[in-house]
């Protein structure tokens, strides 16, 4: 259905990928990850619009047809007055006026070879878009969604993350034959987490979706495209099952490689006793032989395994390095604090947050967390207080707060205290950012990237308190795990708003729950319990704790070199992914 075959494409002298060859066939639901700025969106540009692009290879789309698409915001357009199940209907409302306006023409027309082609085409848009029952397929999908109750809700009093929905619903809706989804989780709360999850699990065409959430790898897809380094791996099956096989290939190339170092350290010992032997003779054989020697072993150094989708590069996060207080001491008091626009937000909200505290604000989409995170940092409100000690930072989801899109990187790096330029490339390297490319503008980054570079940034100052709206949003599964070990590292206190349940409970001591214009406190050992309660079985829960143990410890022992207990316990794990097959 989609082919590729030596796809190469890239940006001046740099090949985002190289000969890549990929297949999706029909009804397939399929996962597009990578590390941030592998070219992922590039690639779904590419096949989306192939016209647009000057690559080499060859891309097929076998009678694909319509190409829907999903973007990573939520837009709002048009007449926002109009209601969600209206919204909804209006292609369908189009359709049929259509095919009403081509009968009329056709009972006065003279040539109706034309107006009957259009008239068929037509009709076989209705039947694919399965037009006659179109009322049923809406409310269906608005039920699958948990947005059963919004259908006659005006789509301006949605909010962001119910109208992603609602669009997902409506490319849905049109049945095209195939549907592309860029991120598509992004800043969506939990509860429409699920529901796209279930959008997803219920959709019966064909799927390419680009996204970096645990959750939905975990609960969707069939097949996996990894776009890593310059290349494109594809896998059957789904993400758990995947990353099982990852463990067990660098076990296996673990294994090999060190025979082949073996292999190697022999060779280079021998190098080394002809070249001990040569300078004390001087026959011309003895020297070819050496020669000889050398050439394999280079030719041994060259071909050691390569293993791009093994070895990826992961960045390295580090928040500032503080001094710790012996005792725990107030830096931010919140007290009676209220929000409100058209409407009452929020009312008497009170809590604080100590020193060395982690505090996660968490609640549904359109309760007013960001704008009160970014009420604290802007200090314009008299029920927010720092103390004296309180030394804060922003991290803003809307990178434009706090990046400036006109700058190259290294520019924004300029007033931060590094003493050189290579100070600053060698801070930036653990964020994955090469040394050629800090002459890129900031607006040239992906999403992703713009995260790592405010993280960047803010590891380079000495603040003890963070202030984080959706830190999480837009990284790769290795940036967020490498975010996460660095928010429980850090020393100093963290008030953060987050959607992503992982986050959140690997990272928070406290969390505070928004609802009906209020903040509860509770613990994350509460906030886990509640959410697993909800929506997972106890079964699927201890098994997924039971994997990300034996991922853990896989890890560890590969990096110990014992490869025996590697293997046993990725024996273990095999037994784990199949029972959470089966959940």
């Amino acid at each position: 259905m989609i082919k590729a075959e030596k796809l190469t494409f890239g940006f001046s002298s740099t090949a985002l990928f190289q000969n890549i060859n990929f297949s999706l066939e029909e009804n397939r639901h399929c996962a597009l990850i990578g590390s941030n700025g592998s070219g992922k969106t590039t690639l779904t540009n590419l096949i989306r619009e192939p016209e647009r692009y000057a690559f080499n290879g060859k891309i097929k789309l076998e009678g694909v047809g319509r190409i829907g698409y999903v973007s990573q915001f939520a837009q709002r357009e048009g007449d926002q007055s109009v209601t969600v199940f209206d919204y909804l209907c209006r292609d369908f409302v189009l359709l049929e006026q259509a095919i009403n306006d081509v009968c009329l023409k056709m009972e006065s027309a003279e040539d109706l070879d034309a107006l009957m082609k259009q008239y068929q085409n037509l009709l076989d848009e209705s039947d694919a878009m399965d037009a006659d029952n179109h009322e049923f397929n809406i409310r269906r999908q608005l039920q699958l969604a948990e947005l059963e109750d919004k259908a006659l809700l005006e789509l301006e009093n949605l909010s962001g993350g119910e109208l992603k929905l609602v669009q997902i619903i409506r490319q849905m809706l049109r049945r095209p034959g195939l549907l592309i989804m860029d991120e598509p989780d992004v800043f969506l709360d939990f509860e429409n987490l699920k529901g796209l999850r279930d959008l997803i699990n219920e959709y019966k065409g064909t799927m390419l979706v680009v996204t970096h959430s645990r959750y939905l790898l975990s609960h969707c897809f069939d097949c996996i495209w990894h776009l890593e380094n310059g290349d494109l791996q594809e896998y059957e099956g789904n993400f758990i099952e995947y990353s099982y096989s990852r463990l067990q290939k660098k076990i296996d190339d673990k294994i090999y490689s060190d025979a082949e170092q073996g292999r190697i350290d022999r060779v280079a010992e021998m190098v080394e006793r002809m070249r001990d032997k040569a300078s004390e003779v001087s026959e011309a054989q003895y020297g070819r032989a050496l020669k000889g020697k050398v050439s394999y072993l280079e030719r041994l150094m060259k071909n050691r395994i390569k293993i791009p989708f093994l070895e990826i590069r992961e960045p390295q996060i580090k928040l500032p390095e503080i001094d710790v207080p012996e005792e725990a001491v107030e830096l931010l008091k919140v007290e009676d604090y209220s929000l409100s626009f058209d409407e009452s937000l929020l009312e008497n909200v009170s809590f604080t947050v100590k020193s060395g505290e982690k505090v996660a604000l968490v609640g549904a989409n359109g309760t007013g967390k960001t704008s009160m995170l970014q009420e604290i940092w802007q200090r314009r409100n008299p029920a927010i207080h720092f103390s004296e000690d309180a030394n804060p930072a922003f991290f803003s989801q809307l990178h434009a707060e706090i990046l400036n899109e006109q700058n190259t990187i290294y520019e924004e790096f300029f007033d931060l205290g590094f003493e050189s330029r290579i100070d600053a490339e060698q801070h930036l390297a653990k964020y994955c950012f090469d040394p050629d490319s800090l002459g890129r503008r900031v607006g040239q980054l992906s999403g992703g990237e713009k995260n790592l570079l405010q993280l960047a940034k803010l590891a380079a100052g000495d603040a003890n308190l963070l202030l984080l709206d959706e830190p999480s949003s837009h990284l790769d599964t290795f940036a967020q795990i490498a975010l996460e070990k660095a928010i429980a590292d850090y020393k100093g206190a963290v008030l953060m708003v987050s959607h992503d349940f992982y986050t959140i409970v690997n990272c928070a001591d406290t969390i505070l729950f928004v609802e009906n214009g209020g903040v509860r406190s509770m613990s994350a050992r509460a906030f886990r319990k509640m959410i697993y309660r909800k929506h997972f079985s106890k079964e699927y829960l201890e098994l997924e704790l039971q994997r990300k143990d034996l991922e853990t410890r896989i890890s560890r022992e590969l990096e110990a070199g014992d490869c025996v207990e590697a293997q046993r316990l990725c024996d273990k794990l095999a037994d784990v992914v199949t029972q959470m097959q089966r959940t």
